[in-house]
C-alpha cells in the first residue's frame, strides 16, 4: 500500500492494537486507540503461553514457522518495554511439559513429537518418572512426557500494562468507545475513519482494524468468536513455603480435554481453558467452572488445595485455517486480526508487519500465507457491499 505519513487510527485495545499502536507511533505517526473493553479483552483473559514447539500442529506448518519467527520478535518487543517503561512483563523461559495419562496418550503425543521433530523442532521424551522428576506434584499416573525447552510463557497482564505504558510515553491517545462501522470518502473509493455506535465519526488517515472477534461485525471476513474460560488460582503460603510448586506449563490430556497450567511470579496459577463455540458469550458458567478444576485435579491434584482467586471468559478471534489475518484490504484499511489463541505470542511480529504495511514497505515473507484474500469467496470490502456507512 502506498505510505501514509500523518495519523493513524487502530481500533482494538489488545495485545494486537496495542503493540502496533506502540510500533506507528516509535515511527512518528499520530496514533489513537479507540476500544470499548476498557483493556478488559480477550488479551486481559489469556494465559500468556509463549509455546510455538508445543502447540505445533498436523497440517499447520505454516502457521508453526509464522510462531517460531514471534518469539524472537517477542523478546525484543518486551526487553524495549521494561527498558522503556521500567515495568517488567513476566517472562519464563522454563518451558513446557507436556504429559500424558495412558497408553491412547502416549501414542498421540509420541506422533505429535515425532511431527515436530520433522520440523527441526526441540523436544525431549520423558518417562512418566522423568517427568515427576522435574515436577513433583504431577498426578502419580503420568505415564511419560515431552519436554519443550524453548517455550516461553509472560503475565500477560503485565505485558498489557507495559504495552499500554510503552504506548502512552510513545504519545499514542485512547478512545473509549464502540465502533459501529467504517467511514469512506465521498467516491466510496477509501476508508476514511470509523463511526462510533453514538454517531460520532472520527477520521484518519489509515484505519488498522485488530478488533479481534468483533472483526466480523465490521467487515466481511471470516473471524468467529470462539469463547474460553479460565481460571487463576494461587498456591498459598503454606504449600509454596518450600520451593515452587510449579516451575513451568504443565500441559495434558483429561478425558479428551486439553488443560494446562501456567505458573506466575508470585505462586498464581493460570489454569485454562475451554473452548467452546457460543458466539460472543463471555459468561463464566458453572460447568466451564467444574471442568478446569477437575482437570487440574486430575493433572495435578495439589491444586484442589490452592486458593481461587479469579474465573474468566474472553473470546478468542478464531478463522477457518487458525492463522491469522494480515494485509491490506481496502485502500486505507489494514487488516491485522484472527490470532485465535496465538495473540499475545504473535504481538510483536504483527506489530512489526502493521508497520510496515502502513509505511508502505515490504512485509516479512513468513506472512504471505496469511493474507485476506487466501480464503474462498473474499472480496474487497465496498460500503454498499458491506453495509458500511459513508
Amino acid at each position: 500500500m502506498a505510505a501514509h505519513r500523518g495519523d493513524a487510527l487502530l481500533v482494538g485495545g489488545g495485545a494486537i492494537g496495542l503493540a502496533a499502536a506502540y510500533r506507528l507511533a516509535e515511527r512518528g505517526f499520530a496514533v489513537r486507540v479507540i476500544d470499548a473493553s476498557g483493556g478488559r479483552n480477550a488479551s486481559w483473559a489469556a494465559a500468556g503461553m509463549l509455546a510455538p514447539v508445543s502447540e505445533a500442529a498436523f497440517g499447520e506448518q505454516e502457521l508453526t514457522r509464522l510462531s517460531l519467527a514471534a518469539v524472537p520478535a517477542f523478546q525484543r518487543l518486551a526487553a524495549e518495554l521494561q527498558d522503556r517503561t521500567g515495568q517488567p512483563v513476566g517472562v519464563r523461559t522454563e518451558g513446557t511439559l507436556a504429559v500424558a495419562f495412558n497408553a491412547d496418550d502416549r501414542a498421540a503425543l509420541d506422533r505429535l513429537t515425532d511431527f515436530r521433530s520433522e520440523l527441526g523442532l526441540s523436544t525431549e521424551r520423558l518417562s512418566g518418572a522423568a517427568a515427576r522428576a522435574l515436577e513433583p506434584y504431577l498426578a502419580a499416573g503420568v505415564r511419560g512426557g515431552v519436554l519443550s525447552a524453548d517455550d516461553l510463557s509472560v503475565d500477560n497482564r503485565r505485558y498489557l500494562a507495559a504495552l499500554r505504558a510503552g504506548a502512552v510515553a510513545a504519545g499514542v491517545r485512547f478512545v473509549t468507545a464502540e465502533v459501529s462501522s467504517l467511514l469512506w470518502d465521498s467516491t466510496g473509493s477509501r476508508v476514511s475513519g470509523v463511526r462510533t455506535v453514538t454517531g460520532a465519526g472520527l477520521r484518519a488517515g489509515v484505519v488498522v482494524l485488530c478488533a479481534g472477534a468483533a472483526t466480523g461485525a465490521l467487515l466481511p471476513v471470516p473471524v468467529q468468536p470462539v469463547k474460553g474460560q479460565i481460571l487463576r488460582l494461587a498456591v498459598p503460603d503454606r504449600l509454596g513455603a518450600a520451593g515452587p510448586v510449579l516451575t513451568r506449563t504443565v500441559r495434558g490430556i483429561v478425558r479428551g480435554s486439553e488443560i494446562y497450567l501456567v505458573p506466575r511470579a508470585g505462586g498464581e496459577v493460570v489454569v485454562g481453558a475451554t473452548s467452546e463455540q457460543q458466539g460472543h458469550d463471555t459468561g463464566v458458567t458453572a460447568g466451564g467452572v467444574y471442568e478446569l478444576l477437575r482437570n487440574a485435579y486430575e493433572l495435578l491434584p495439589i491444586s484442589s488445595e490452592f486458593d481461587f482467586v479469579e474465573a474468566r471468559a474472553g473470546s478468542r478471534p478464531g478463522t477457518p485455517d487458525n492463522g491469522p489475518i494480515l494485509g491490506e484490504v481496502a485502500d486505507g484499511l489494514v487488516l491485522a486480526t484472527g490470532h485465535y489463541r496465538n495473540g499475545i505470542l504473535l504481538s510483536a511480529l504483527t506489530a512489526d508487519a502493521v508497520a510496515a504495511l502502513v509505511s508502505g514497505e515490504p512485509v516479512a515473507p513468513v506472512w504471505r500465507p496469511f493474507g485476506p484474500d487466501r480464503f474462498a469467496g473474499h472480496r474487497s470490502p465496498k460500503p454498499a457491499a458491506a453495509g458500511l456507512t459513508s
